[in-house]
């Protein structure tokens, strides 16, 4: 007889039964607590008694044995009640679980081509996504044409209220943003032209900056991020609400009665937003000119449309009325999309001012490469 105490409350002795066949006899507490630091090592010792098929295994001296006992035992066994097994009968029911359980599945196997596999779904869902766009915007066309010869039809309240919405509700915040903009550009540059005596560049590099570049760029991300935010948000909750479906049931288009609107509405109001932004952020600008380099504000408003060529505000204007009708293009599209759950409709907003901010730098990229000889002297 060899007895293996190797702990306060679970006992192993192998012993040879009366019949002179080997007999491994387990005794005490087989509960995840009792086991305690043993889970490390009782494994290892188990499957080793498991190797021989002679074993038998005498159970009937557990105590208590939860499901980690059980787990533990079973999987020494290798998933498979030996030949010569006594259990108690309250402990039989643990293992007959065990052996009704599904079996785990399969390990997948490593896939090496994985960035290849993401590239091709990310290309594709480029590809819809473009797709889904281009569609959407040859039905307004034909909503257009549709409306040129039924002017009655022409839905002026939701065109009215998409502008007091995207535009008016919008001058605040893009105020607030467009100063601060002029007065850290204004008061970073002079610091500059200080140091050489060039005081008087000042007004040029606010114009040409804030005119052509910053104040549609500024106007375009917070109308993105608010309007356009706004516009997924309202089309998802109607898909959810399922006022869409009620919407095709009554035969109203939705790209008549609900993108068209938000589509012309932000096409006007984004250059009156862009006009805004940049003449607040040079309000900012002249403010910190005239507080650090003694620049008065006559002077700079006098000499501004000298340095500045009117052609750079009707290049900020263009890329206002540009990037407010794919934002909302882009808002709709998304919106569009979003299924009937509050798990899309997150998901679904995010992609769509995220989209619309990266498209909106790349129309400016665009504009300045396509225009870079106009406006600059």
């Amino acid at each position: 007889m060899m007895p293996e105490n190797q702990g306060n409350s679970t006992v192993l002795q192998h012993v040879t039964g009366e019949d002179g066949m080997p007999r491994l006899m387990l005794a005490g507490k087989y509960t995840l607590s009792a086991l305690g630091q043993r889970l490390h090592t009782l494994p290892a010792e188990l499957a080793a008694y498991a190797a021989d098929t002679e074993l038998q295994w005498d159970l009937t001296g557990i105590e208590q044995m939860d499901d980690a006992g059980a787990v533990l035992l079973w999987r020494a066994w290798g998933s498979h009640r030996p030949s010569h097994l006594l259990l108690r009968p309250e402990h039989e029911r643990l293992f007959t679980r065990m052996k009704e359980a599904p079996a785990p599945p399969t390990p997948i196997p490593p896939d090496f081509l994985w960035p290849i596999t993401n590239l091709g779904k990310a290309v594709f869902l480029l590809w819809e996504h473009l797709t889904g766009l281009v569609l959407l915007i040859g039905q307004i066309l034909l909503d257009v044409i549709y409306l040129t010869s039924h002017p009655a039809r022409i839905p002026w309240r939701e065109i009215s209220a998409n502008l007091y919405r995207t535009g008016a509700q919008a001058l605040g915040i893009t105020a607030l943003v467009g100063f601060l903009i002029g007065v850290v550009l204004s008061f970073l540059s002079s610091r500059q032209l200080q140091t050489f005596g060039a005081d008087i560049f000042i007004i040029n590099i606010l114009g040409v900056s804030i005119i052509r570049e910053l104040g549609p760029m500024l106007a375009a991300i917070l109308v993105a991020g608010r309007s356009g935010s706004s516009m997924t948000a309202q089309l998802g909750v109607m898909r959810v609400t399922e006022e869409l479906d009620a919407l095709t049931v009554m035969g109203i288009p939705h790209s008549l009665r609900l993108i068209l609107p938000k589509v012309m509405a932000l096409g006007i109001a984004m250059p009156l937003v862009v006009l805004w932004t940049s003449a607040v952020a040079l309000v900012g600008g002249m403010v910190v000119a005239e507080i650090q380099l003694g620049l008065s504000h006559q002077f700079f408003l006098n000499k501004l449309p000298d340095v500045v060529p009117v052609a750079n505000l009707w290049l900020g204007l263009g890329k206002g009325v540009v990037c407010g009708m794919v934002i909302a293009l882009i808002s709709c599209h998304f919106g569009l999309r979003i299924k009937s759950n509050t798990e899309s409709l997150g998901e679904g907003t995010t992609n769509s001012v995220v989209t619309a901010i990266t498209v909106v730098i790349i129309i400016d990229a665009i504009f300045a490469i396509v225009f870079s000889n106009v406006g600059l002297k």
